[in-house]
């Protein structure tokens, strides 16, 4: 009998930033992988960091496929939300084909929601109010599309964990591990659940002890530095113009019209979907993503 096969997909948390072991990174993904099964699992890791929606369609979901997973996580849109060209239609597109195709081939599934970036890194409200918007956009795709495809989904885009400072980083974007482990716990216990994960639960508890004051002035110094960098070339100039917009309704009381309009946004992204399905279609989403390699 073969391996339990897990493949991963998604951004930089899957590909565990803010866990580093022996030189590399471990996260959320390869904890739960070695709770899978009580015989060997074999575990795949394609999340890269700076993944978006994108990326993991024409890249890493091709690999995927190829490797006839039983389950498949997809966890991908933070790096979306933080772009100049962030599209809610074109992110909805894109996990629709990620998730059918994954089904497709009769391997589990598993999402999740996530929190708003700009709520974790603490960014002042006119800052941080039009990336709220953007994740919730994202979060309303990715809960229908679970739903959709039947998906085992893991609401982490809220609670004690997201406002828990011992759970998250130095740059405060990423989980440590006692975040990464938090995540693994609960996703074990869904898999669990649903009879899908048969080996022993992860340990909440850290394996490796808090990095110090130092360590992480060092790694904001160096890493966090560098992405403000390149996302000042990217998001920043917009992201102004939408604190701009913000402060504007705000001083008019207008607020509530940012709010509706970007959930407008999400639904018609659904609904262009569910459109899109009464038409005949030239492939099925299938081939249709197996071209995009």
């Amino acid at each position: 009998m073969r391996p339990a096969r897990f493949v991963a997909l998604g951004d930089s948390l899957t590909e565990g930033v803010g866990d580093p072991v022996g030189g590399g990174r471990r996260g959320w993904a390869a904890l739960l992988a070695a709770g899978l099964a009580e015989g060997p699992v074999d575990f795949r890791n394609l999340a890269v960091s700076g993944a978006q929606t994108r990326d993991v369609l024409e890249r890493q979901l091709p690999a995927a496929l190829a490797l006839r997973p039983d389950l498949v996580s997809v966890v991908v849109g933070v790096n979306d939300t933080l772009r100049s060209t962030f599209d809610i239609h074109a992110v909805a597109a894109r996990l629709d084909t990620v998730y059918g195709a994954c089904a497709g081939r009769g391997a589990a599934l598993l999402t999740a929601c996530l929190p708003d970036p700009g709520a974790v890194l603490g960014l002042p409200d006119a800052l941080a109010r039009p990336l709220a918007r953007r994740q919730r956009a994202v979060n309303t795709v990715v809960h229908a599309l679970s739903d959709r495809h039947g998906a085992l989904h893991l609401h982490a885009c809220g609670g004690d964990w997201v406002s828990d400072r011992a759970l998250w980083s130095a740059d405060r974007l990423h989980p440590g591990e006692r975040g990464h482990r938090q995540l693994a716990v609960r996703c074990h216990a869904l898999l669990a659940e649903h009879g899908l994960a048969t080996g022993p639960a992860p340990s909440a508890e850290p394996e490796f002890p808090a990095p110090t004051r130092a360590a992480r002035l060092r790694l904001l110094a160096t890493a966090g530095t560098g992405w403000v960098a390149r996302r000042c070339t990217d998001l920043l100039p917009q992201l102004l113009v939408l604190a701009a917009d913000e402060l504007r309704h705000r001083a008019r009381g207008t607020g509530a019209r940012l709010d509706l309009r970007s959930s407008a946004a999400a639904s018609a992204a659904l609904a262009a979907l569910s459109a899109g399905e009464r038409r005949p279609a030239a492939a099925p989403a299938e081939s249709a993503a197996v071209t995009y390699g």
